[in-house]
């Protein structure tokens, strides 16, 4: 009787191990499939065969997993078309909305300077999530930037043609050529123009036309002066030896298209008035243009204009660098936008406040 009773304990001891061994397994193979890493989302990008339209920004695609980019306002109201960012830059497209109910869903919130700039207190009061990107977005000068201090501890990324900026957007670039190509000057049978919209007679930029026009004859085109439609300027400036390039306002970098379109797609030599020489030579060759600042006065520069456009040899130097580098001017707001969502893609997140914007920019 011992012995039965003894092998009837064991057996049940025996039981009772393997039912623990039992309910242990289900217990861990159900924490596992909690726990195991979820498969990863398809980030691939698949172009559409239509450009997106602007208007059409209630839902983003669900085929895809996309960054999303709220533009908070249109860029002085100008609509545009959104483009797919890929064909640029070979990373995945965004989804760009400028419906606002996505203010509290979207990955980054591109806000342009002058449309936000008197409306600082309805943007501290939108909650931003932590892991949302503000970024400040402007290409105009400090000089026509109004109310700079309003823009502090507000954003976390900058967007300006500042090169020291978060998102560099210049209004042009050089592209280095695979391989050497002759640049054929267009045929040259005027000396100076100019074209300018903003005519501001105390201006720095109109006193030194003053004076200049004093030695050399400048033809000037836009608002109040001659004549010329938006298709007609480069055929009609490719026809001078030389383009006054002149900025509205003297900073770091600004450097816009009155350069990188009017004169150097053109096909002329720019006469630049701006930031220093040695700015300019970060975005340019030192032989592809000609500053004010090389000369003691408007006279000397006349004297030089008119020396260069005599001596062909000396003035097609000014194009030798056309040879390897292709001038492209940024053609708008839709390739200026895409440099955020390259970024936003390529660089690694870390969180900031801007403390001290308006110290900066200035």
């Amino acid at each position: 009787m011992e012995l039965m009773e003894g092998k009837k304990i064991s057996w049940k001891k025996l039981l009772t191990f393997f039912l623990f061994i039992f309910i242990f397994s289900s217990c861990l193979f159900v924490s596992l499939r909690q726990f195991r890493t979820p498969k990863p989302e398809d980030h691939s990008s698949h172009l559409s065969t239509q450009m997106p339209l602007a208007e059409n920004t209630s839902t983003p695609p669900k085929s895809e997993h996309r960054l999303t980019i709220l533009l908070w306002s249109w860029p002085f109201g100008q609509h545009f078309n959104f483009i797919n960012c890929s064909e640029l830059y070979g990373t995945p497209d965004c989804y760009f909305t400028v419906n606002r109910s996505w203010s509290q869903k979207a990955d980054a919130v591109i806000m342009h300077h002058r449309d936000v700039c008197w409306d600082t207190r309805r943007l501290a009061q939108i909650p931003r999530l932590p892991s949302q990107r503000w970024i400040w977005f402007n290409l105009e000068s400090p000089s026509n930037s109004p109310n700079l201090g309003a823009m502090d501890n507000l954003f976390n990324l900058t967007m300006s043609y500042r090169r020291d900026s978060d998102i560099f957007s210049p209004y042009g670039d050089l592209q280095l050529l695979r391989q050497p190509q002759p640049f054929n000057i267009p045929s040259k049978t005027k000396m100076v123009a100019w074209v300018v919209s903003n005519w501001q007679e105390g201006s720095h930029r109109v006193k030194y036309y003053q004076e200049l026009k004093k030695y050399i004859t400048v033809d000037v085109y836009g608002q109040h002066h001659l004549p010329l439609p938006g298709n007609k300027l480069l055929p009609t400036v490719s026809q001078y030896n030389f383009y006054l390039a002149f900025e509205n306002s003297q900073h770091e970098d600004y450097i816009t298209e009155k350069l990188w379109r009017n004169a150097l797609s053109s096909g002329t030599v720019p006469v630049v008035l701006g930031p220093p020489r040695k700015n300019y030579e970060h975005f340019l060759p030192p032989d592809s243009f000609i500053h004010v600042n090389d000369f003691p006065s408007a006279s000397d520069l006349a004297r030089y204009l008119w020396e260069l456009s005599r001596d062909t040899e000396r003035y097609q130097r000014y194009f030798q660098w056309r040879k390897w580098l292709k001038p492209v001017a940024v053609p708008g707001w839709a390739q200026q936008v895409c440099r955020a969502c390259h970024f936003l893609q390529t660089t690694e997140t870390r969180y900031r406040v801007v403390p001290d914007l308006s110290e900066w920019f200035v």
